[in-house]
């Protein structure tokens, strides 16, 4: 699993977003990434009975593609937290890379 660089993604450099956006932008930007992060918790409820239920199928044996899309999804939910925190200035994917 690739937990040695989870930190990183999260916390290690982030790509410069140029000039900060209006106040009023960034409103915009927030309530769409609110919108997103709806939809991405509904996803990982449903990965999440998903998983569970490939374990009682699978001898306890998580899929493992399953699991590093939920540590995917995972990082794309702190980072959407700290843009709308004002933690960074940096927005998720789709307006930077999705890592």
């Amino acid at each position: 699993m690739r937990n040695d660089n989870i930190d990183g993604r999260l916390h290690g450099p982030q790509p410069d977003p140029g000039r900060t956006d209006p106040i009023l932008l960034r409103l915009v930007y927030m309530l769409l990434i609110y919108l997103m992060l709806g939809i991405a918790t509904t996803i990982l409820a449903v990965a999440t009975v998903v998983q569970l239920v490939i374990m009682l199928l699978n001898r306890h044996q998580p899929n493992q593609r399953l699991a590093d899309f939920g540590t995917d999804l995972g990082i794309w939910i702190a980072k959407a937290a700290r843009y709308q925190v004002a933690a960074s200035e940096v927005k998720p994917w789709p307006w930077t890379e999705l890592d």
